[in-house]
């Protein structure tokens, strides 16, 4: 455990978009862009399969693509088989609607905090592009500060591969073992980040903060706390 005085171990925390600073959930828009695209759903119906398929997918053989997450999605909320083509209608409204996601309560903070440790901060995606996760940050109000931003369509890579967190941190120029990751899902943000490195913890927004494979917490406002418990960063007072 660190005390005051000791040295940091790290230089810069990367954050998850995503479920980790911007709420991603739309469930009235999507309901209406579903059944726009011939698909028709039940909000409740709707909100359980997109989390029940965001977990069952978050596995060591990879991400679906956004078309085949969204077909499991809408398949499971209406109860049916949806084509291919809807899925593909469905998310090119997706895309054309305003694309305004609101920032979690805990974000900020947390933003400002890990700032006054003296970390950099950056963020890696799962997205459609680097200039897309630019304009939900900025359009949030907190993209400045935030560098680099690393998006798998941009980079061609996605997460779980290794790889992707790799060249955030060559971005970054930081060895892996200097950086931190925080994001929403256990296996696809928080073990894949360790794999590649990097120290990581899972932002368990629904859990009891005591999970150890991997370690866990449950709100953004927890982790300048985590880091200087881990001994990544020193404590801001000494350990009695």
């Amino acid at each position: 455990m660190a005390t005051r005085g000791a040295a940091r171990r790290i230089d810069i925390v990367f954050f998850d978009l995503g479920g980790t600073l911007l709420e991603e959930r739309q469930f009235d828009l999507w309901i209406e862009l579903a059944a726009e695209a011939g698909v028709r759903v039940d909000p409740d119906h709707l909100s359980h399969a997109y989390e029940e398929v965001k977990r069952a997918t978050d596995v060591p053989s990879g991400r679906p693509t956004f078309e085949e997450f969204w077909r499991s999605v809408l398949a499971r909320a209406s109860e049916g088989e949806v084509p291919p083509e809807a899925a593909a209608e469905f998310l090119r409204q997706v895309e054309a609607a305003p694309g305004n996601l609101r920032l979690f309560s805990d974000a900020r903070r947390c933003l400002e905090e890990i700032e006054a440790l003296g970390l950099r901060r950056g963020v890696i995606s799962n997205s459609r592009s680097e200039e897309g996760v630019r304009d939900h940050l900025a359009r949030a109000g907190i993209l400045d500060g935030l560098d680099p931003i690393v998006s798998s369509g941009t980079e061609g890579v996605a997460k779980p591969s290794r790889e992707l967190f790799l060249r955030a941190a060559r971005r970054a120029r930081v060895p892996p073992e200097r950086a931190f990751y925080v994001g929403d899902l256990a296996f696809t943000d928080a073990k894949a980040a360790a794999s590649a490195g990097f120290h990581s913890v899972w932002l368990n927004r629904e859990g009891t903060g005591f999970g150890e494979d991997p370690p866990e917490i449950t709100s953004l406002t927890e982790l300048p706390g985590y880091l200087q418990l881990a001994g990544l960063v020193p404590s801001s007072a000494p350990v009695k």
